[in-house]
C-alpha cells in the first residue's frame, strides 16, 4: 500500500532503499522557504541499524503490512529457541539474540506473537507479564528504613529484579516482561 511522505506515522514498517524500516520517530516540519517535509527516524528490522530520512509530502512509499502469527514456545536447544505454529504445527527456530534479553522469560508452552514478512520472522512479542519465583533474597532488617525502599532479588530464570522488603525466597510474583520490574505478588 502505497502512503505519502507525510503521512508517515511511529511504528508504520516502510520498504525504504531495498530494506524493512520500522519508523521510530516522525517530525512535521514546515521550514519559512521551501516546502515541509517529514523528518523520519528510521530503525531497520532486519539489521538493526538507524537512519534519519526527510520525506516530502509528493514522495510515496510503500507501507508494508507484518503478518501476525501465535507461536508456542517449546524448549531452548543451545542458543536457539524453538516455537511451534499453533495452527500449523510448523517449528521454527529463532536464535537467543533475535529474542533478545527478554528470552530469559520464555517459559516451556508461553504463548507468543512473530512478526512476519513474506514467511521471515521480524519481530517477536512476549506476554506483558510472568509468574516467577523468588530463588534468592536478602533477609528484611526491621526498621531499616522509614521510605518505600527495594531490595535485589534474583527469580528462578536468574534474572535480577528490585523486589519491595516484604517479599520473600520461595514468594512468586509478578513481573513486568518490557521493564523487567516487580509489579505485585502472584495469587
Amino acid at each position: 500500500m502505497k502512503i505519502n511522505g507525510n503521512e508517515i506515522r511511529p511504528g508504520n514498517v516502510i520498504q525504504h532503499n531495498d530494506s524493512l524500516w520500522v519508523a521510530v520517530k516522525t517530525n512535521a516540519v514546515k521550514p519559512g522557504k521551501g516546502g515541509a517535509y517529514n523528518q523520519v527516524e528510521l530503525k531497520n528490522l532486519l539489521n538493526g541499524s538507524k537512519l534519519n530520512e526527510r520525506f516530502r509530502a509528493s514522495e510515496t512509499v510503500e507501507r508494508v503490512r507484518l503478518e501476525q502469527k501465535d507461536f508456542q514456545f517449546l524448549y531452548a536447544e543451545g542458543d536457539l529457541l524453538v516455537f511451534m505454529d499453533t495452527e500449523t504445527y510448523d517449528q521454527i527456530n529463532l536464535a537467543e539474540d533475535f529474542v533478545g534479553e527478554r528470552a530469559a522469560f520464555l517459559q516451556d508452552g508461553m504463548m507468543v506473537t512473530v512478526e512476519m514478512h513474506e514467511g521471515t520472522p521480524i519481530g517477536i512479542t512476549l506476554p506483558a507479564q510472568v509468574v516467577l519465583a523468588v530463588a534468592e533474597a536478602e533477609p528484611v532488617v526491621k526498621g531499616q528504613t522509614a521510605a518505600s525502599s527495594y531490595k535485589p532479588a534474583i527469580l528462578e530464570n536468574g534474572v535480577r529484579c528490585m523486589v519491595p522488603p516484604f517479599v520473600s525466597v520461595g514468594e512468586k510474583i509478578i513481573v513486568d516482561t518490557a521493564e523487567i520490574a516487580y509489579l505485585r505478588r502472584a495469587d
